[in-house]
């Protein structure tokens, strides 16, 4: 499904701390119930809506559909971003001639390639990454909604901690799309060194951060692989899908939510797992366990690993820009984690705006406690942390500031 909705391809941090990680067959079972439970993701709570028409949805293309349907879930046409290698349920349809395109917010993710169906990825509080798939109707006909359950073989594996989350791949696509190499295998998020990233992808922008293999197809020839440059549009016409980009930043973003949702995913499911397990009191062992968990996350939280863009940094489409902030949240001073820094980092005070999210929302409390906590300590200028020097002390009170003034459930000792 959407595969390279996320795509993935490195080897600096894992998403887990070691232990047994669930396996596909235990989401199935209690604790997880992930086929049982009611969901709460904002797809399916509109899903009725969009089936029964009550949300009416343009006929009279595919593009105007798309267009309709983004506007109708709140997700920006910006945030476009073209891939052609064949990583896809929808494969046979994918080449360097017609490629998907994904779009996305904090918690939903829609894949469309023309001529073909509709890709919903949906995040729910307590399960992670819900799948759906349709087609886009002709005529009269009604839409009809299948949860897709074909996608889990990816989206709940060895890319994602096995846990239902984003998988973002980087490859060498053929000619035709088909994979003759692969990068960076099991991670995702901002610690991925760009040499790495964006294979199989079309970036416009004109950044040379996307080098080397953005925009590229190759052959393989007695055991060697060549590159062909091929510039977004030469083999295909923007004018199928919404919007004439396929810009760098919305990637670099992507790329950072995929691994702040498989990180936070996998420590719900463990912490889920190991209280269903000690019934409620946990063992010293998990306890432990916990706690790796939440210093895992908290250094994603905090862009410990952020791999520095180079010398110039990104400009990023000016209109993607608009369309991200538009919903930024802020502090008294106006100061917001959604702020663009784009010179030397992603983000001007790092803190992920993912923070927000709503995989985020549900985490279970004997992991968020423990996050908050070390996230405290990891903020206090008073008390400097050498795991996060690189974080100054006005940067540090800057993120204080915004959480306090943008959440609700901070221990009163914040």
């Amino acid at each position: 499904m959407i595969r390279p909705l996320l795509l993935i391809a490195s080897a600096l941090l894992s998403i887990t701390a070691p232990g047994a990680e669930p396996g596909s067959r235990d989401l199935e079972a209690p604790p997880h119930s992930y086929y049982q439970r009611t969901l709460r993701d904002r797809f399916t709570r509109i899903k009725d809506d969009v089936e029964s028409g009550k949300i009416a949805l343009d006929r009279h293309s595919e593009k105007a559909f798309v267009i309709s349907l983004l506007r109708a879930l709140g997700i920006p046409a910006t945030s476009q971003m073209l891939v052609f290698s064949t990583t896809s349920l929808q494969l046979r349809l994918i080449s360097p001639a017609s490629p998907r395109a994904l779009y996305f917010t904090e918690d939903l993710y829609i894949g469309y390639v023309p001529g073909g169906r509709i890709e919903v990825v949906s995040l729910d509080p307590e399960l992670g990454a819900i799948f759906y798939i349709f087609d886009i109707p002709r005529g009269e006909q009604p839409v009809r909604v299948e949860r897709s359950t074909r996608c889990m073989n990816c989206h709940a594996a060895e890319d994602t901690g096995q846990v239902p989350g984003l998988v973002v791949k980087s490859v060498v696509p053929g000619p035709t799309g088909g994979s003759l190499d692969s990068f960076r295998r099991e991670q995702t998020g901002h610690a991925i060194p760009f040499d790495q990233r964006f294979g199989g992808w079309y970036v416009t922008g004109g950044s040379a951060l996307a080098q080397p293999w953005a925009n590229v197809i190759g052959r393989l020839f007695a055991g060697n692989i060549s590159k062909q440059t091929i510039p977004p549009g030469t083999l295909f016409d923007f004018a199928h899908y919404p919007v004439a980009t396929s810009d760098l930043l919305p990637q670099l973003l992507l790329e950072h939510q995929a691994g702040f949702v498989n990180r936070v995913v996998a420590a719900t499911y463990r912490a889920r797992t190991h209280l269903h397990t000690d019934q409620g009191v946990l063992s010293a062992e998990h306890a432990a366990e916990l706690d790796e968990q939440a210093r895992i996350v908290t250094r994603y939280l905090l862009f410990a690993d952020e791999v520095p863009l180079p010398p110039g940094g990104v400009e990023g489409d000016a209109a993607f820009k608009t369309d991200f902030l538009r919903d930024r949240r802020s502090a008294a001073n106006g100061i917001s984690l959604k702020d663009f820094d784009l010179r030397t980092r992603l983000l001007q005070h790092r803190c992920s705006y993912m923070i927000y999210s709503a995989v985020w929302q549900g985490l279970p409390p004997a992991i968020k406690e423990r996050i908050y906590r070390r996230l405290r300590a990891a903020l206090d200028p008073a008390r400097p942390e050498a795991e996060y020097a690189y974080l100054p002390t006005a940067e540090k009170q800057s993120i204080r500031a915004i959480l306090r003034a943008t959440l609700t459930d901070l221990p009163g000792d914040w």
